[in-house]
């Protein structure tokens, strides 16, 4: 068995497609109407078509349930936030924070209040803290990477 992408519902994939496309700057593998598929690896289909597919009325697909999310990483997240500031229709579920492990993180909800993260690529935040002096040792420790890791992004 092969585990291909994840699958989001939505009410208008018009509205969805450009989200992703504009906000998030993803780029579109398939587009078979009532189904588009992004090259970053997950698919949006559209409600009534969805809610057919599999059997229930379409008031049975739940809006904004708030317990899953799709996460981005994004290299260059202060040119993100910076971008995401002209974006009035962006609703956020929270502004930029910082995790316990030193990760910046933005959560934010597609226009079918799915959350998405986006945040930066472990990576950065190990670099980030060798950059302001710390050690291999505390570098690892603060984000919980192993050292290995720590070590192979120097």
């Amino acid at each position: 068995m092969k585990f291909i992408c994840p699958l989001i519902v939505v009410r208008d994939i018009g509205v969805s497609r450009a989200f992703y496309e504009k906000v998030l700057s993803q780029k579109v593998g398939f587009d078979l109407g009532e189904n588009v598929s992004f090259e970053g690896g997950f698919a949006i289909h559209l409600r009534s078509h969805f809610s057919a597919l599999i059997g229930v009325d379409e008031s049975d697909v739940v809006r904004g349930s708030n317990n899953a999310e799709l996460y981005f990483e994004e290299d260059d997240l202060d040119a993100f936030l910076e971008r995401l500031k002209g974006m009035d229709s962006v609703e956020y579920v929270h502004e930029l924070i910082e995790q316990p492990w030193g990760q910046r993180a933005i959560r934010l909800y597609d226009p079918d209040r799915h959350i998405v993260e986006v945040g930066e690529p472990m990576e950065s935040v190990v670099k980030r803290f060798l950059g302001r002096g710390f050690s291999v040792e505390e570098t690892a420790l603060r984000t919980s990477m192993p050292e290995e890791f720590v070590r192979q992004c120097v």
